[in-house]
C-alpha cells in the first residue's frame, strides 16, 4: 500500500496481554510482533525516571520493583476513584493504558514501516460508556485518532467470519486474563448481528492465578512450618504470581507440575496436578457457566434457542477445564479459534472496512458532486458505486469482490447495559430508574419517554442518567444503577404539577449516548451529549504533557 493508504490497526488492549494487527497488501490479518518477536505483549508498564518500560522486561522487573510497576489496569479503566502516584505526580488509569498502546504501535511501525495513526480498539463486551470513553481517551493521549471501540467478543466473530460461507449462530466464550464475555452472535449473508451479551470484567485467567498463589503459600507453611504468610512479603507474592502463571501454563500440556517457592530463607518444592488445580478453580469455571446460561435465556427471550458453534477466544480458554466442562454442559464440541490473536484480527479487518466505506463515501461524493457526508450509498445508482469500487480495489491492490464484501458487510452490535432516568414514583412513593434503552437492545438505539413535573411552579427538573444491568423498564432502588451524566432543565414559571417533560435518548453504534429533555408547555430544552473526547482537564494536560517528555521502551 502507498502512504495514503495506511491501514488503519486493530489493537487488542488486553488486561494481561495485549496484540496489534493489520490487514496487509495480500489482505490477510496480520499480527505484528513486537521487538522481541513476541507476538503479544505483557501488559505491564514499570515506571523508571522519564522512562516507561512496557511488556516482558517490565513484568519480570516487577518481582524488584513492584511499588513502581503498574499490572491489571484494564480492570480499572473508567474508574474516577484509581490513581497511581510516581515522582509526586498522579497517573489514570488511561495514562498508564496509553503507555501500552504507544509500545504496540511503536514496535509495528517500525516492523511494518507504516506511519500509524489512526487505530480500532477493542474492549470487553460487559464495558459501559465510562469504561469506552476511558479506552479511547487512552489511545488519543497515545497520540492516535480512535476511529472506533468495538466489543472483543465481536472482533473474533469478525475475524471467524471471514472464512466462513454458511449462515450460523455462534456463541463466542471469551475467557482473557482479567474479563469474561459471553456473546451470541448470528452470521448471516455475511452479515454479523449480536443478539446478547454477558459477562464480567473482574473474571479471568489472573483469579485462576489468585487461587494457585493461596494455595502454593499455604503449602509452603506446611511443608516448612514456618508461620510466616508469603503473602505478606510483596517481592514474594510477585514471586508467586510468576510462578502460579507457569504452572498454570504447564498444566494445559501435562498432568502435574513442581513449584518452588522460596520466602524468608526457606525453600519448598510443591507439587500441583491438575486435578488439584481443577478443584481450587471449579468455583470460578462455574460462574462462567453460569454467566453463559443466562446469555442463553436471553438470547432465548430473543428467538434463538440454539447455536451451531461454540467458539473459544482469550488466551485463558486454553485451559483444558474449560472445553471439558462446556462440552459437558452444553453437549457441543467447542472450538479453540486463535485465542491469542482472534481479536486484534478482527478489528484490522473492521478497521479496513472503516477505510474503505470512507472511500467509497469519498468518491462517490465526487463522482456525484455531493458532500462526503450527505452521501448515502445505499441510494446511489449501482453503476457508480460498482465504479468507485473497482477504482479502490485498484488503487489497494486488492480483489473486487473482497472490496465489495466488505462494502456489503454489516455489524449490528447490542449495548451490554440499560440506560434510564431516575424519576419518582407516586405510586410507590419512592425513587425508581426508568430505563429508555434496555440491555441487549440493538445499536443505534432510540427511545422516547414523557415524564411529569413533581411540584406546583416547580424551577426546575434535574435529568439524572444512569446505566445498569437490569432488563427491566422500571425497577427501584437507583442505587443499583451509576450516575454517569445530569443535567438541569429550567422550567417555565407557574407551571403545574405533572406538566409534561419529554426524554430522548439516542445511542449510536459506538455505545455513545446522547440525551434531550424538553418540556412540552413551553418548548424549553437541554441537551446531553455523553461521549468520547479529550477534554482539556488537568489531568489530561498534565498527560499529554509527560507524553512529549516520556519515553515508552521495551
Amino acid at each position: 500500500m502507498s502512504e495514503k493508504h495506511t491501514p488503519i490497526f486493530g489493537i487488542d488492549l488486553g488486561t494481561t496481554y495485549s496484540c496489534i494487527a493489520y490487514v496487509d497488501e495480500y489482505n490477510r490479518p496480520t499480527v505484528v510482533p513486537n521487538s522481541a518477536g513476541d507476538r503479544t505483549t505483557p501488559s505491564v508498564v514499570q515506571f523508571d525516571g522519564d522512562e516507561r518500560i512496557v511488556g516482558k522486561e517490565a513484568k519480570n522487573a516487577s518481582l524488584l520493583y513492584p511499588d513502581t510497576t503498574v499490572e491489571l489496569i484494564k480492570r480499572e479503566m473508567g474508574s474516577k476513584d484509581y490513581t497511581f502516584y510516581y515522582q509526586g505526580e498522579k497517573y489514570t488509569p488511561e495514562e498508564i493504558s496509553s503507555y501500552i498502546i504507544r509500545k504496540l504501535v511503536q514496535d509495528a511501525a517500525q516492523y511494518t514501516g507504516y506511519d500509524i495513526r489512526d487505530v480500532v480498539i477493542t474492549c470487553p463486551a460487559y464495558f459501559g460508556i465510562p469504561e469506552r470513553e476511558a479506552t479511547a481517551r487512552a489511545g488519543q493521549i497515545a497520540g492516535l485518532n480512535v476511529r472506533s471501540i468495538i466489543n472483543e467478543p465481536t472482533a473474533a466473530a469478525i475475524a471467524y467470519g471471514v472464512h466462513e460461507q454458511a449462515d450460523q449462530v455462534v456463541l463466542v466464550y471469551d475467557l482473557g486474563g482479567g474479563t469474561f464475555d459471553i456473546t451470541m452472535i448470528e452470521i448471516k449473508g455475511g452479515n454479523i448481528t449480536v443478539i446478547c451479551t454477558d459477562g464480567d470484567h473482574f473474571l479471568g485467567g489472573r483469579n485462576w492465578d489468585e487461587l494457585i498463589v493461596t494455595y502454593l503459600a499455604e503449602q509452603w507453611q506446611r511443608e516448612t512450618g514456618s508461620s510466616e504468610d508469603p503473602l505478606d512479603s510483596p517481592e514474594t507474592l510477585q514471586d508467586l504470581y510468576l510462578r502460579a502463571e507457569q504452572a498454570k501454563y504447564t498444566l494445559t500440556q501435562r498432568d502435574r507440575t513442581d513449584v518452588s517457592v522460596a520466602h524468608a530463607g526457606q525453600r519448598a518444592r510443591i507439587t500441583l496436578t491438575r486435578e488439584k488445580f481443577d478443584e481450587l478453580t471449579e468455583p470460578l469455571l462455574s460462574r462462567t457457566v453460569a454467566l453463559t446460561r443466562q446469555a442463553l435465556a436471553e438470547a432465548a427471550r430473543r428467538g434463538y434457542t440454539t447455536f451451531d458453534q461454540l467458539l473459544l477466544v482469550g488466551g485463558s480458554s486454553r485451559m483444558p477445564q474449560v472445553s471439558r466442562r462446556l462440552a459437558a454442559e452444553f453437549g457441543i464440541e467447542p472450538k479453540l479459534f486463535e485465542p491469542d490473536e482472534a481479536v486484534a484480527k478482527g478489528a484490522a479487518i473492521f478497521g479496513q472496512k472503516l477505510l474503505l466505506d470512507q472511500e467509497i463515501r469519498i468518491r462517490v461524493a465526487e463522482a456525484t458532486g455531493v458532500a462526503p457526508e450527505e452521501v448515502d450509498v445505499q441510494a446511489t445508482a449501482s453503476p457508480v458505486v460498482e465504479a468507485v469500487q473497482e477504482e479502490i480495489a485498484r488503487d489497494y491492490g486488492l480483489q473486487i469482490g473482497s472490496v465489495k464484501k466488505q462494502a456489503e458487510t454489516q455489524i449490528v452490535n447490542v449495548t451490554s447495559r440499560s440506560f434510564g432516568v431516575v424519576a419518582w414514583s407516586t405510586q410507590l412513593q419512592a425513587e425508581v430508574v426508568s430505563n429508555l434503552i434496555r440491555r441487549n437492545d440493538p445499536l443505534p438505539a432510540s427511545a422516547t419517554q414523557r415524564f411529569g413535573t413533581r411540584e406546583l411552579g416547580q424551577a426546575t427538573a434535574l435529568i439524572q442518567i444512569v446505566d445498569n444491568l437490569s432488563t427491566s423498564s422500571q425497577y427501584e432502588p437507583p442505587p443499583a444503577s451509576r450516575l454517569i451524566a445530569e443535567a438541569e432543565l429550567r422550567l417555565p414559571p407557574g407551571l403545574p404539577a405533572g406538566s409534561p417533560v419529554e426524554i430522548t435518548f439516542d445511542l449510536n453504534e459506538q455505545g455513545r449516548l446522547h440525551a434531550h429533555a424538553r418540556e412540552l408547555t413551553h418548548g424549553q430544552e437541554v441537551e446531553v451529549e455523553i461521549e468520547t473526547e479529550l477534554g482539556a482537564t488537568e489531568e489530561e494536560i498534565a498527560a499529554a504533557e509527560r507524553r512529549a517528555r516520556s519515553i515508552v521502551i521495551s
